[in-house]
């Protein structure tokens, strides 16, 4: 059984309720009769509602694959740079082998042809003081540097005496596309915050004003909508919202 995607659902069920008030009150504030004003109003909620659903079904399904390939480069970049250097070789060796390019092992390096390929995987962008220690190292030599991603210092420099850098999204493409990316990754498989951890970040003293504004600025504007009957509902739950957050909220 296919899960139900629960913020999409309400989404559309916002727009087309939000579609379905303003259409009413266009056209009761014409003196369009109430019969027609509810036909001509339920037809636009449906539209707003298909039209909706097909925007945000189409956004969200891109966003959610590119979150997934976010993830998956996170993950391998945070590898790479917390294991071990023979380890990190020896898996840039195997991704190169699955392409057709034989590489060695030389000097901490590999070396691939009359080409060396520097692995330097690190937490942060790699500094330009980095990138001056390996051209001081091996600027003899014609080398390319593999790295999560570089400063833009670092890049001037290397760019200046003529070097390249692979940086993360290259080295990522290159594990996805031969399929070669370490199993089991380092970290792979973070904890995800529990409902308890995220009951309580709900509800914290922290966020007894974001419901106080609120609340505040819906009961202001019933004063100038047709039906102001939600949002002095609405308003009022949010400020009985911040008063109990405030009082019980977690610390």
């Amino acid at each position: 059984m296919r899960k139900i995607d629960l913020p999409l659902v309400c989404d559309v069920l916002f727009y087309s309720v939000c579609a379905w008030f303003l259409s009413v009150g266009i056209l009761r504030f014409y003196r369009v009769r109430m019969e027609i004003s509810l036909l001509c109003a339920t037809f636009f909620a449906l539209a707003a509602g298909g039209l909706s659903f097909l925007i945000i079904y189409s956004r969200r399904k891109k966003h959610a694959l590119t979150k997934q390939e976010r993830a998956r480069r996170e993950a391998l970049m945070l590898h790479l740079a917390l294991d071990r250097k023979e380890n990190v070789l020896e898996a840039l060796r195997r991704a190169y082998a699955a392409e057709g390019k034989e590489a060695r092992t030389e000097e901490g390096c590999l070396v691939a042809g009359d080409e060396w390929l520097i692995a330097q995987f690190t937490m942060q962008p790699l500094s330009a003081d980095a990138a001056a220690h390996i051209l001081r190292e091996y600027g003899g030599k014609n080398f390319r540097l593999l790295c999560n991603a570089l400063t833009p210092e670092a890049e001037k420099l290397l760019l200046s005496f003529g070097k390249k850098a692979v940086t993360g999204d290259e080295v990522f493409a290159l594990f996805e596309r031969t399929g070669t990316t370490p199993s089991p990754l380092i970290c792979g498989d973070l904890p995800r915050p529990k409902l308890k951890a995220k009951f309580v970040r709900a509800f914290s003293k922290r966020n007894a004003r974001p419901f106080f504004v609120s609340g505040i600025l819906l009961i202001v504007m019933s004063l100038f909508t047709f039906f102001p009957l939600y949002y002095l509902i609405s308003g009022s739950v949010l400020l009985f919202t911040a008063v109990a957050v405030r009082l019980l909220g977690f610390a």
